[in-house]
């Protein structure tokens, strides 16, 4: 059976763009095919500045989210990364297996650490390494699949690389996984600036829509969403970003396409309305049964000390032989 892996990482509350783009695909068709494991990754979120207590509030916020927005326990693993000592095992291992060079060249390294040495600061040695740890999460698992949005797929192609070089230096050891771009709303892109990713640890937040916003909130940011010069409804990517990225989401609220929603209408207004509907009412079922998890806190214990039970028992194997591959002394 296909096994899929992937994960949320907890550095803001979850978005319209993180549901849309992957959430949304997990428990719709992923958990179904597939043995598929899902982690909320809370390692990836120490590579930055950050405030202990709201990690720990914002991993239980996004485990609780993927339970509500209908993960379903009996059908897939849903885990905490740090409840599982592979994942770190692993990363040295491939660490190991892993070039400067390669770190270097991963573009999210690359940006951050520009901006930082352009203000004279310096970032983390864990920004730098970071896709190696996130190779550890998939090939842990042996994963076939990993699902991610466009802007990871550098990071799948890297954890394909490493896995070929340690099978080919140390012996068979690791499935090469593939990445799985969503083909529609695989990048859902801010309200205020329809050139950038919707991205849940913006600074700048009116054009974003959190999961957890409220109707007349996500209603207020949609209808102030950045437009284009002219009046006229037209679904081009390149020339009209603003009013794209509303047929976009109102057509992956609705399964239509945003080239035949565009034909249907005349005005911005009656477009941002449409949307602003479409997104409160996608939402409703998943603040509402968020709601419902919140007060029960044991459920939510229990299902993530399951996940990592269960991701302990299919990890251990597989991280214990890549140790024997590559030379380490077994212990007694």
């Amino acid at each position: 059976m296909t096994r899929i892996f992937s994960g949320v990482k907890p550095t803001g509350h979850l978005t319209l763009g993180n549901y849309l783009g992957a959430v949304r695909q997990w428990v719709e068709s992923d958990q179904h095919r597939a043995d598929a494991l899902f982690c909320v990754v809370d390692l990836h979120a120490l590579t930055v500045e950050h405030d202990p207590a709201r990690v720990r509030r914002l991993s239980r916020q996004a485990a609780t989210l993927l339970l509500a927005a209908g993960l379903d326990p009996d059908r897939c693993t849903v885990f905490v990364q740090s409840h599982v000592d592979e994942h770190t095992r692993l990363s040295y291992l491939l660490e190991c297996t892993a070039t400067d060079g390669e770190m270097r060249r991963m573009i999210q390294y690359k940006e951050k650490s520009a901006r930082e040495r352009a203000t004279g600061g310096s970032v983390r040695l864990s920004l730098l390494t970071y896709p190696v740890l996130m190779a550890a999460d998939i090939l842990a698992y042996h994963a076939d699949e990993v699902p991610v949005g466009d802007d990871q797929a550098q990071h799948v192609e890297l954890t394909r690389d490493l896995a070929v070089r340690f099978n080919q230096r140390y012996g068979q050891t690791f499935t090469v996984p593939r990445a799985v771009v969503p083909r529609v709303a695989a990048r859902v892109m801010d309200l205020q600036d329809p050139l950038s990713k919707m991205g849940k640890s913006h600074a700048e937040t009116s054009g974003i829509v959190y999961l957890l916003d409220e109707p007349d909130v996500v209603r207020k940011k949609v209808m102030r969403a950045v437009t284009d010069s002219g009046t006229d409804v037209v679904y081009d990517r390149a020339e009209r970003p603003g009013v794209a990225n509303l047929l976009e989401l109102l057509a992956a609220c609705t399964g239509s396409t945003p080239a035949v929603l565009a034909a249907g209408y005349t005005s911005y207004g009656t477009l941002k309305r449409d949307t602003a509907d479409a997104v409160v009412e996608l939402l409703r079922p998943v603040r509402e049964r968020h709601a419902e998890l919140c007060a029960e806190p044991a459920y939510v214990d229990g299902v993530l000390r399951d996940g990592a039970r269960r991701a302990r028992e299919l990890a251990r194997p597989t991280v214990d032989a890549a140790y024997r591959a590559i030379g380490l002394l077994p212990a007694g």
